[in-house]
């Protein structure tokens, strides 16, 4: 869960003797300023945001920035590692699930609530899935958003194994294009959340997907 924004710095707890140059040097907090910077690129995504937006909205000029995480681009590696790790109890129903089935809605109906602010208070849709960059000069940039794009679909692999060895799942069901196809609903109901769907038009959307699912596995 996302902490609540805190102050970047620590005020001395009293004034500087009279013969010192200088008072005692203000604290960095390094993961409020990384939380501050995933929501900024989240908001923006990585191209149209600068580094005066990102010095603004962390609280500290750009020496200290670089000082701290190197560049803009690791920066954003950063931020988008700390927001896998920050929301990862968004695929706790999922993982609680009993069958893979109800694992797959659990994550749509999750992220449909998720996506569209249901759940607290963060900007619309999903940082990784929206984080498109450019590919000119930033190849290595763009093989990192792709790895965080595909993780979720080798999650949900995994499982629609499990519910193929559990016999939930036909043997003629590809579960390549299976896992593909529940990856590209819930990247699809992030761009529409971001355009600004109702958190009730994607769960619409997941019963539609869902019927899917069943004439397939029925099928």
């Amino acid at each position: 869960m996302q902490t609540p924004d805190q102050p970047l710095h620590d005020e001395a707890a009293a004034p500087a003797p009279a013969t010192r140059a200088r008072g005692r040097p203000r604290a960095f907090d390094r993961e409020a300023a990384l939380s501050k910077a995933m929501r900024l690129f989240w908001q923006k995504g990585y191209e149209a945001t600068s580094l005066a937006d990102l010095t603004t909205a962390m609280g500290i000029a750009s020496p200290s920035l670089y000082a701290a995480f190197g560049s803009k681009e690791a920066l954003f590696v950063e931020a988008l590692n700390h927001y896998g790790a920050t929301y990862a109890w968004g695929w706790k129903n999922f993982l609680d699930a009993p069958t893979a089935r109800d694992a797959v809605k659990a994550w749509l109906m999750d992220s449909a609530a998720f996506l569209t602010g249901g759940v607290e208070d963060v900007p619309l849709g999903c940082m990784a899935t929206l984080s498109v960059i450019g590919a000119a000069g930033h190849q290595e940039l763009c093989e990192q958003t792709r790895t965080a794009r595909a993780a979720p679909r080798a999650v949900v692999r995994k499982r629609l194994e499990q519910g193929a060895a559990n016999g939930e799942i036909p043997a003629s069901v590809d579960l390549d294009a299976l896992a593909r196809f529940v990856q590209i609903v819930q990247n699809g109901m992030s761009l529409h959340a971001r355009d600004g769907a109702s958190r009730a038009e994607l769960e619409a959307a997941v019963q539609v997907a869902m019927r899917s699912w069943d004439a397939l596995v029925e099928g």
